[in-house]
C-alpha cells in the first residue's frame, strides 16, 4: 500500500471513510470524493498527511472527471480506483416509482461507470491499475424484497464489472477489475 494512490468515492462515511483511513495508515495516498464537504474533510484529516479531499457529486460525470484530474495533478498517477459511492432505498417492487429506480441506477451504477471511464484512459496508458466496484451480497442473492431497486442496481453493477474484466483481459492483463460484495 505504501505510496499507492487510491481514489475512493463515497468517502465521507461508512466503508469509504474506513477505507480512506486504512489506506492512509498504511502509507498510501488516499483521494477522497463525496458530496458532504465537511464530513469529507474530517475523514481526510484522519487519513494521513497525503490525503486529498475532492468534494464531488459522483452522479455528475464532470465531477468524476474532475476527481481523476485532481488525483493526477497532485500525485501523477492513480493506482486504484474504488467506486464505493452508493445509496439504498426500501421499497417493494410493487411500490417502486420511476424516480426510485432511476435514482438507484444513477447512484449505484452510472456513478461507477463514470469512475471507470474517467480512470481507464490513464490505466491503458500505464498498462496497469485496479478498479474496485463495491457491490452487495444482495446483487447475487436478492433475499430482501423490500430492497428490490437496490438489489437490481447492484446486480447491474456486477454485470458491468464482469463485462469490463472480460473486455480488458487479453490486451491489458495488468488492469484488474474487482467486485466486493459486503
Amino acid at each position: 500500500m505504501q505510496d499507492r494512490v487510491v481514489v475512493i468515492t463515497g468517502a465521507s462515511a461508512g466503508i469509504g471513510a474506513a477505507l480512506a483511513e486504512l489506506v492512509g495508515a498504511r502509507g498510501g495516498r488516499p483521494v477522497l470524493a463525496a458530496r458532504r464537504e465537511r464530513e469529507l474533510h474530517d475523514v481526510a484529516g484522519r487519513s494521513g498527511a497525503q490525503a486529498l479531499a475532492v468534494p464531488a457529486d459522483v452522479t455528475r460525470r464532470a465531477d468524476v472527471t474532475r476527481v481523476a484530474k485532481a488525483a493526477l495533478d497532485r500525485f501523477g498517477a492513480i493506482d486504484v480506483w474504488v467506486n464505493n459511492a452508493g445509496r439504498g432505498i426500501t421499497r417493494m417492487v410493487s411500490e417502486l416509482t420511476d424516480d426510485d429506480l432511476d435514482e438507484m441506477m444513477l447512484v449505484n451504477v452510472k456513478s461507477a461507470l463514470y469512475g471507470i471511464q474517467a480512470v481507464l484512459p490513464h490505466y491503458r496508458e500505464r498498462g496497469r491499475g485496479h478498479i474496485v466496484n463495491v457491490s452487495s451480497l444482495l446483487a447475487r442473492m436478492p433475499l430482501a424484497p423490500f430492497r428490490s431497486a437496490y438489489s437490481a442496481s447492484k446486480h447491474a453493477l456486477a454485470a458491468l464489472t464482469g463485462s469490463l474484466r472480460m473486455e480488458l483481459r487479453a490486451k491489458y492483463p495488468d488492469i484488474h477489475v474487482s467486485s466486493v460484495h459486503p
